[in-house]
């Protein structure tokens, strides 16, 4: 090895340091304690609007009356008392429970149960499933 002179070492100190804090940190409790304790000047600002909310309040009069003057039904049409006698009628010719009419259709049992208490929504598909398994009429004119 020759013409390598001596080894130095030409290493630095390295610092790490934390970064310095950001807005929020300088905001909490702690800090402006700290910054009361030593002296330094702090500011405290309002900001517009605080802790009221009367965007929410405002206009409620007018909403209010818009549903006080609504007249507009909104209920879900229900299965007639026609078609659930028909049903049950139809059901009761063929012996059948309402579980076994919903296996028949590949249906739950609750759905028979709904179109025979009348608390179902009326479907077209479901009402032809219907028909075939009982091979009665359940829609339009008998």
């Amino acid at each position: 090895m020759a013409g390598i002179g001596p080894i130095t070492q030409d290493w630095e100190p390295v610092v790490i340091r934390k970064r310095a804090p950001n807005a929020a940190a300088k905001r909490d409790e702690k800090t402006v304690n700290a910054a009361r304790r030593s002296g330094a000047d702090i500011e405290t600002v309002r900001k517009f609007n605080a802790g009221s909310n009367k965007a929410a309040s405002s206009g409620t009069s007018l909403n209010t009356k818009k549903l006080d003057d609504d007249t507009e039904n909104l209920s879900h049409d229900r299965v007639p008392t026609e078609l659930k006698k028909a049903i049950m009628q139809a059901r009761g010719e063929k012996k059948l429970t309402q579980s076994q009419l919903a296996h028949l259709i590949n249906e739950k049992p609750q759905v028979i149960q709904e179109y025979e208490s009348g608390k179902a929504i009326p479907n077209q598909q479901i009402l032809s499933k219907l028909e075939r398994a009982l091979g009665a009429k359940l829609r339009g004119k008998k």
